[in-house]
């Protein structure tokens, strides 16, 4: 998968639980996490954190949107890391205002561990 334009698809990850500690360090508070895979089987993330605790962005799915927003807009950012690709586990798609969840059990696991549970959205489909 090659780094999407405006409207494209990309992947959404989580972190598995064996991810280096580089780069869970830098995952948390339920980052929403969207990215593309690169040739040497590394994977380009983009993720927000909501680090400044924006209200705008409690929800799960707000921060994949914003994090898919700077990647297909090329938007220079230090809410990005490129790691091997056994650090995440893609849960699904984002393309333009539409994600789609393909696994809601490890996307929850995930913000149970980063105490973001309650951000967790209410379907698999999630449109703007």
């Amino acid at each position: 998968m090659e780094r999407p334009n405006p409207g494209g698809r990309a992947a959404v990850f989580v972190p598995s639980l064996q991810a280096e500690e580089a780069v869970a360090a830098a995952l948390n508070n339920g980052s929403g996490m969207v990215g593309f895979g690169n040739a040497d089987g590394t994977v380009t993330l983009y993720f927000e954190n909501n680090r400044f605790r924006d209200g705008g962005l409690f929800k799960w799915e707000s921060k994949a949107f914003k994090a898919y927003g700077r990647m297909v807009e090329r938007m220079p950012t230090v809410n990005k890391l490129v790691c091997d690709a056994a650090n995440l586990i893609q849960v699904g798609f984002i393309q333009g205002q539409d994600i789609m969840v393909r696994d809601m059990d490890q996307l929850a696991a995930w913000l149970q561990r980063s105490d973001a549970a309650d951000s967790m959205p209410e379907s698999a489909e999630i449109h703007v």
